[in-house]
């Protein structure tokens, strides 16, 4: 696979991953089982029936836990990580042709970059939903992320170019609201020591 259809493929499969770690290996493990693509050598072994066996089995696991109210916010804190090594193994399976240091290196980070930024947006949503209703909307957050994984997981061997514009687009959106809301925290911070000066 040549190197920028591995990274557009890589990118949009890393932003499933920030959603949820099992599903994009899930639909990569039935791609290169029907034929649909090649992995790069060493990565052979996700094509495997086993494979497939067992990104299936943690992918109900997965998309079951996160509709229990108390453990979905526990997952997120561990699922973080998980998720950047699953964007930078997808990402690294699709690079052909290169160098391991290129390869590895692309992989973590424009794969496991990816499924960080993705996973840390879909965390605050979560957590916002725990605050506004109490857990009782969290359901519609993790109806909404599996949907999400599915379809961008989906679209990402579809159509690579347009799913990995449009993860690009997300990206700089949600760098751009962590600025905001960075910004105004340190606001609010100042203004609560300048006003803890005055006598």
């Amino acid at each position: 696979m040549e190197i920028a259809a591995g990274i557009l493929l890589g990118i949009g499969l890393a932003a499933s991953s920030g959603f949820r770690v099992f599903v994009p290996l899930l639909v990569t493990s039935i791609a290169s089982l029907l034929g649909y693509l090649q992995l790069s050598p060493g990565f052979e072994w996700m094509g495997s029936w086993i494979a497939f066996s067992a990104f299936l089995a943690a992918t109900i696991v997965e998309i079951g836990a996160y509709y229990v109210p108390w453990l979905d916010n526990a997952l997120d804190t561990i699922s973080g990580p998980l998720a950047m090594i699953a964007g930078t193994v997808l990402t690294a399976s699709f690079l052909t042709d290169v160098s391991p240091l290129l390869q590895w290196t692309l992989g973590i980070i424009v794969g496991g970059g990816t499924a960080g930024i993705v996973k840390v947006g879909a965390s605050a949503a979560r957590l916002t939903s725990s605050a506004t209703t109490g857990g009782l909307g969290n359901s519609v957050v993790a109806t909404s992320e599996n949907a999400m994984s599915v379809i961008m997981s989906v679209l990402a061997f579809l159509i690579p170019v347009i799913t990995a514009f449009v993860v690009i687009l997300i990206i700089f959106y949600l760098i751009r609201k962590f600025s905001e809301l960075k910004k105004k925290k340190w606001k609010f911070f100042r203004q609560e020591i300048s006003g803890s000066e005055i006598p």
